[in-house]
């Protein structure tokens, strides 16, 4: 693929869309394409986590605690970890042949060092993800305990 079908992938997320043209262009320039089989896994839990993922081709089974997602084109594995040092908290495999652009923690820091204002709309995003999530945690609470 191209940088210019990697930015445009890297547009289709919508943690990534919040950053802008020439950022995303930066992430797609900086980062690295790795290809799967199926069955090969992309990360284990309690892997330090260093990178996010974002799934070009294929679909990879992400694991954790008994429950499981299943990604695929332009969908971020790992978002966290392009913010914060942390292990994994889950397992990720390739279900099929497929590929990955690695988005290395470093990488995207430095992507937001250089771009403040995206560095603020992702903080934005982040604070009313939060936000809403504490209000779906009330929320579930109150229901539980009527």
């Amino acid at each position: 693929m191209s940088i210019d079908d990697d930015v445009a992938l890297l547009e289709q997320v919508p943690t990534m869309r919040l950053l802008g043209d020439s950022s995303l262009r930066m992430l797609a320039i900086g980062s690295e394409q790795r290809d799967f089989n199926a069955g090969e896994v992309l990360f284990t839990v309690g892997d330090a986590a260093d990178a996010g993922y974002v799934v070009q081709r294929g679909t990879f089974r992400v694991e954790e605690g008994g429950a499981e997602i299943i990604a695929g084109p332009g969908a971020l594995i790992g978002e966290l970890a392009l913010i914060v040092a942390m292990k994994r908290p889950s397992t990720a495999t390739a279900l099929e042949r497929g590929s990955v652009i690695r988005i290395a923690r470093s990488l995207f820091q430095r992507v937001l060092e250089s771009d403040p204002g995206a560095a603020r709309r992702l903080r934005d995003e982040l604070a009313l993800r939060t936000s809403q999530l504490a209000s779906d945690i009330l929320i579930a609470g109150g229901k539980l305990s009527t």
